[in-house]
């Protein structure tokens, strides 16, 4: 199971991030080459990569507002590897994002701030797909949009109460959006690209206690997740162990949204 991911090469989005960082790693020790695409310096991650697992990662800095530099990503892969055969697409404005007019209540939230968040969250990903097409359809690739359960359910502020975390509107809409994209380019690139979309649940990464506590009361698995909870889900579906599955929402949540 899963064998078939050596030798294969696969872009990953927000690959400076929490869950970029940890698919990296857990791709790279199961033999990918990969390419790591974030707005930060992947460098060191890269070098860590390829001193330890014997695999190539190449860093790319792209800004995922600047469509030019985000159709520049195709052209660089396939000067490098001449393939690609699977993208994670993790880059996101997430709900602790440092923007002004963001994470406040709703009658703060910038209009600016909002399209922003749309333009990296969801616009990036349709460019990034349509600028690497010829390449994923060369090798019958497997897209993974990573979406959110707040794409899928309304929050429960009563969870946020006591914290200055909050929800923004275009978070939800662009996870939203990231799913019924994910279901639309799996009808029209099929048979040669499969696309699916992870939603998932809350990560703990030092919210605060009571967020923390009245979260994993909601939550039938009683625990918030970890990185490691999603990338074997990730690898499945980038390997032909997962070939009849396209189109699909998976739900990685712990149960939060089963109520």
């Amino acid at each position: 199971m899963l064998k078939d991911i050596k030798d294969k090469v696969v872009l990953i989005t927000g690959a400076a991030g929490y869950l970029g960082k940890e698919c990296a790693y857990f791709l790279a020790g199961l033999g990918a080459n990969l390419v790591l695409v974030d707005i930060n310096n992947s460098q060191e991650i890269s070098s860590e990569i390829e001193k330890k697992y014997k695999v190539k990662a190449h860093p790319i800095i792209v800004d995922f507002m600047d469509e030019k530099q985000v159709i520049s990503i195709a052209n660089e892969v396939k000067q490098r590897y001449g393939k690609l055969n699977g993208i994670v697409a993790s880059a996101a404005f997430v709900g602790t994002s440092e923007l002004e007019g963001w994470a406040v209540p709703f009658k703060e939230q910038s209009a600016a701030t909002w399209r922003k968040a749309l333009e990296v969250n969801l616009t990036a990903n349709f460019v990034l797909f349509q600028s690497c097409l010829e390449l994923l359809e060369k090798n019958n690739a497997s897209i993974i949009n990573i979406g959110s359960i707040y794409g899928m359910c309304a929050p429960d502020m009563s969870l946020y109460k006591g914290t200055d975390m909050g929800n923004p509107a275009a978070y939800a809409v662009s996870k939203g959006g990231l799913i019924q994209f994910t279901r639309w380019l799996a009808s029209m690139l099929a048979p040669d690209i499969r696309v699916n979309c992870l939603s998932l649940g809350g990560i703990e990464r030092g919210q605060p206690k009571e967020f923390v506590r009245k979260y994993i009361e909601k939550t039938p698995l009683k625990r918030m997740a970890k990185e490691s909870d999603i990338v074997g889900m990730i690898a499945l579906l980038l390997s032909e162990d997962s070939s009849y599955i396209t189109g699909q929402n998976i739900v990685l949540d712990g149960g939060w949204s089963i109520w």
